[in-house]
């Protein structure tokens, strides 16, 4: 089951990133993962959030230019070698990740992954025993 990731385009100078977790902040939007990737102009931010609906409509609100991304939240275990294992799987389905990041929980590490075909990722990962995380468990963790 995909969750919805919030995608906000930033332009890359000082103080641009403040502004956005300000405004979150301000409004007890809760960041729970997040991924900055910048070029020379811009920057997208990806983040999990407690409350995807309210945080997307405050950032437009504030003039952010903000979408929202399906992406897959996996509990993996938390040990050596076990994403590797993991990513072997997706090559071996053709399954081709075009990002992924990950946070850490009290017992296991989540992995967001935005992948090329969703349900082939699904099943791989159903098939490995992983249990996938739905928006109001990502809150909770």
């Amino acid at each position: 089951m995909s969750v919805n990731q919030v995608s906000v385009f930033l332009e890359n100078k000082a103080g641009t990133l403040n502004k956005l977790t300000e405004v979150l902040a301000s409004n007890n939007v809760n960041i729970r993962a997040l991924s900055l990737a910048e070029t020379s102009e811009f920057g997208i931010v990806r983040m999990l959030v407690n409350d995807v609906f309210e945080a997307t409509n405050i950032l437009k609100e504030n003039n952010f230019v903000a979408t929202l991304t399906p992406v897959l939240v996996y509990a993996i275990e938390d040990k050596a070698g076990y994403l590797n294992n993991l990513l072997k799987n997706f090559s071996a389905a053709q399954v081709n990740i075009e990002y992924m990041y990950a946070f850490a929980g009290k017992e296991r590490a989540y992995m967001i992954f935005r992948v090329n075909d969703t349900k082939k990722a699904e099943a791989l990962l159903n098939r490995a025993g992983l249990k996938s995380l739905t928006q109001e468990e990502i809150s909770a963790v």
